[in-house]
This record gives structure tokens, sequence and C-alpha cells, in this order.
């Protein structure tokens, strides 16, 4: 079973790769064909496990309004998913270093992939210019704050990078909680289950100017709420005994 889900995963990912390179390196690639090629991938990958995708508070996230996106991270199948259920141009902040690879690097600025590197403070300086820019054209940027695939039934403690990121470009934090693609493949997993009921859950839009840099820590605690909050047993175990009123479904 998992082989040849995997099998099926890398014929779909090579049946985008290819063109999306050779297009990125001619340079007739668009953050459109990236869009129509990813929305094939992912509709293909939740075809080929079964997955039967429920999506609750779409309504909350105004269709023409780029978010930084957060979720919680507990699966590889939690990419495809969060494509199919938001239904709108998502792209991930990637590793600077990617972008160094002669032709990918091309392809993924054309597809609006965020490149955010802080080595130094003038390439710190263009990646957020880069990331506002993604924005402004329509391009939702998802970021994991748990910085790792974490168990599925807790939240693993949040890293700050894309709260400032948030707060430097002044955007509105869209918190997502994603239950059930642990059980399709689990964090550390090999075997991918057939059939899994997945829910994703959109929490209301969080407006991190609302906080600023000196109340960053309370914009951290009001994002894992929202998002632990639809989550039964991330909710049970919560460190964070802060109260916020619960997020709208």
């Amino acid at each position: 079973m998992t082989l040849r889900h995997l099998a099926r995963a890398i014929v779909e990912t090579a049946r985008i790769s290819g063109p999306t390179l050779l297009e990125g390196i001619t340079g007739q690639l668009t953050p459109e064909i990236c869009d129509h090629r990813l929305f094939s991938w992912s509709d293909k990958l939740l075809e080929q496990a079964g997955i039967q995708l429920h999506v609750a508070g779409l309504q909350l996230a105004p269709s023409d309004e780029a978010f930084v996106v957060m979720s919680n991270h507990q699966s590889l199948y939690d990419i495809p998913v969060l494509f199919q259920a938001l239904q709108r141009r998502l792209r991930m902040v990637a590793k600077h270093e990617l972008f160094a690879i002669p032709g990918w690097g091309r392809a993924m600025r054309l597809s609006g992939f965020v490149d955010v590197d802080r080595r130094d403070r003038s390439q710190a300086i263009q990646s957020l210019e880069n990331a506002k820019a993604a924005l402004h054209q329509g391009t939702s940027i998802w970021i994991a704050p748990e910085g790792t695939r974490g168990p599925g039934g807790r939240l693993l403690p949040f890293k700050q990078g894309g709260f400032h990121l948030a707060l430097s470009i002044g955007a509105r934090i869209l918190p997502v909680s994603i239950e059930g693609t642990s059980r399709v493949l689990s964090a550390h997993g090999r075997e991918v289950h057939q059939g899994v009921d997945v829910h994703v859950t959109v929490s209301e839009p969080v407006a991190s100017t609302d906080y600023g840099l000196e109340r960053r820590e309370e914009l951290v605690a009001r994002v894992r709420h929202a998002i632990e909050a639809n989550l039964p047993d991330a909710r049970a175990s919560a460190e964070d005994s802060a109260t916020f009123p619960r997020a709208v479904s």
C-alpha cells in the first residue's frame, strides 16, 4: 500500500516538476500556471489516498485578501490538504539555498514562492519586500509555526519567525486547524492509510498590527489558542492557560 502511494506521489510530483523547471528556465512560467498544477497535484494525492476532506469556516477568509496562513503540522499530507481546503493561491516560505539551485530557483520565484533569508541585513530587508510583494499580488503565505511535523495529538512549541514576518509586513494571520492527516500518514510513519476523514477548520483572521512587536508573545498565544481550539486532543493537553474568545467555525 505505502509503496504504491509513494510511487504514485513521485509520478505526480515529477509530472508537474518537469514542465515547471523547463518553463522557469525559459521564463514562460507564471503563478497562474503554477496554481493549476498545484491544485491538480494536490487533488490527485488526496484522491489516491481516499481522503474525505471536510472544511469549515472558509467564509471567514475573504477570497480577495491574502494572509499569512498558520496551521498545525502533523503530516506530509498537510500541504496538499491545504491547497484543496483553502482554494486560493498559496505558497510556502522556502529555504534560501533552494533558490540558489540553477534553473529551479528561477522557477520558484516565477511561481511565487517566498525566499526568506536573514543571514545579513540587506538580504533580510529584501526578503521582507519579496514577501510583502507576494501578499499584494494575492499570494497567501503558509507557515507552520511548530517548525516541524508534530505528533498530531498536541501542538509543539511555536517558533516566532512567522510572527515576525507577519508583523513586519502588516499582514493578517489566518489560523487553520488540520485534524486527521496524522492518521493518513504520521509524522515519521511509513504507512499510508486509506479513506481517512480529514477536517480543516479556518478560524477568524488575527490582525498582527493590533499587537505590534512589543506584544508579540500575546499574538503568538492568540494564534496558538485559535488553532488548538479546533483540535480536541491539543486543546485537552494545552499548556497555555490564557483565555481568548473561541474561534468561529
